[in-house]
């Protein structure tokens, strides 16, 4: 049997088996979930057991468990390191769901449910890919799967467990379907992510909230200083005025730009799609290269004072607010929050004490296209989507790529087949049925291609 006739007659047991985790609220950012965290990687350990994995055990860590598995079906042959993560952003505010939110449902032939592209539904297409070749025979590399629990919080225990098992996680490339593509016509492959520079600040000023009426005008208000702080950090031009923050950004060619510029772009229905009527950033790049090679720094979160119903005028005695940044190559997450800090501290005004916590980072990467891995990864998706895939730069961060890099000495192939309308980390997040079936039907070539290529 071929795996696309394998693959049409599961094709309902392998939805339902996506569902069984889709199910479970392995919300990592809420220890309240713990349990279900768990029960999530024991349930992901048995479907990979089904497959016909070996070895297959829930590594313990100071955190949630890591669950690995094996295929080796001959030392010589080129091994591939499966990478993907079981728990899933917290769903809140769940009344903004039209669906409960682990309850998956299908509308319009689209999954919906927390996780279910990000990245349940995209790392479950291996299990089943797996599988696939296994029931036909047709598995030509040997294959590990290293499933993590801890990614939507920072991977904090993923190091330590990478230098602790480099033998075990020995491997010729790590593929990881945690990414996108431009359109369900229009495959790609994202060949650069940005990394990240995370930080909480906080500024104080009186000792206790005070009488708006009494005080104001006369001590510094925090909320106020915050947001003033805040919006000097970008000029009229959209660009970031921390001393040192472009130092080591690393310039794109006049030939990648040319490139990006050939991916199919429309302005008018990118607003659309958002509901606005203009976009904003920094002044000399198109929205592409703004959201792929530039770096950011945004506000994610600001609070402080008095937010409940009615009035009560204070002068709030704190405020805060979370950051990050974005960063492109070259670039160093702490090198960035180590400058941030010191900016942050400097314009503060005589009358307020700041505070900045780091929380996590992640390195920018780029990944070869010459390398076979890549040429793989093209084939598989030009045989199955009938058309070349673009190579394009994500606007996102995947810090474990480059701890992959770092600790594992081994390159990654972005595989990913989810859509930026998905909704991730959003209420009613969604995946394509299509997008989940071609990246099943996808893998297994990726395989084929890049056995071949290695010989």
């Amino acid at each position: 049997m071929s795996t696309t006739s394998y693959i049409e007659s599961n094709r309902d047991r392998f939805l339902n088996e996506l569902f069984e985790i889709l199910r479970i609220p392995s919300i990592s950012a809420d220890s309240a979930f713990s349990g279900d965290v768990r029960k999530c990687a024991e349930k992901v350990a048995e479907f990979l057991i089904a497959a016909g994995a070996d070895n297959v055990v829930l590594e313990e860590t100071a955190g949630n468990p890591i669950v690995y598995g094996e295929k080796i079906i001959d030392a010589s042959l080129p091994t591939v390191l499966v990478y993907g993560h079981y728990d899933v952003q917290p769903s809140v505010p769940d009344e903004l769901w039209n669906t409960p939110p682990f309850e998956p449902t299908i509308i319009d032939n689209k999954i919906y449910a927390r996780g279910a592209c990000d990245d349940k539904g995209q790392f479950f297409m291996h299990v089943k890919a797996f599988e696939t070749m296994m029931q036909t025979n047709s598995l030509l590399c040997n294959i590990k799967f290293m499933i993590e629990g801890e990614e939507e919080v920072g991977s904090n225990n993923l190091g330590t467990y990478c230098k602790n098992h480099k033998e075990k996680l020995k491997a010729d490339v790590i593929l990881i379907s945690d990414t996108g593509i431009i359109a369900n016509d229009c495959p790609s492959i994202d060949v650069g992510l940005r990394g990240l520079s995370y930080v909480e600040v906080e500024v104080t000023g009186p000792r206790i909230d005070l009488h708006s009426g009494v005080y104001g005008g006369a001590v510094a208000n925090p909320i106020n200083v915050l947001c003033t702080m805040i919006a000097s950090m970008h000029d009229e031009n959209r660009h970031i005025t921390i001393p040192e923050f472009y130092d080591d950004v690393e310039e794109v060619s006049a030939d990648d730009r040319a490139a990006l510029g050939r991916i199919p772009f429309s302005l008018d229905e990118y607003k659309k799609h958002l509901a606005i009527d203009d976009v904003l950033g920094e002044k000399g790049y198109t929205t592409i290269e703004r959201t792929g090679t530039r770096p950011t720094l945004d506000v994610n979160g600001i609070w402080g004072g008095y937010i409940g119903e009615g009035a009560k005028t204070v002068l709030p005695s704190k405020a805060y607010a979370k950051i990050s940044m974005r960063l492109v190559p070259n670039q160093s997450s702490e090198k960035i929050t180590e400058i941030f800090q010191k900016h942050f501290e400097k314009i503060a005004p005589a009358g307020v004490k700041v505070k900045v916590t780091p929380h996590h980072g992640g390195e920018p990467v780029l990944t070869p296209t010459t390398s076979n891995a890549y040429k793989a990864a093209a084939l598989a998706m030009t045989e199955t989507f009938g058309v070349e895939p673009i190579p394009t730069r994500g606007g996102g961060s995947i810090p474990i790529v480059a701890l992959f890099e770092k600790e594992l000495q081994t390159k990654t192939v972005l595989m990913g087949f989810g859509l930026d309308s998905d909704a991730i980390h959003s209420p009613n997040e969604h995946y394509g049925i299509f997008n989940y079936f071609k990246g099943i039907e996808t893998i297994p070539q990726f395989f084929k291609h890049f056995a071949a290529l290695s010989k």
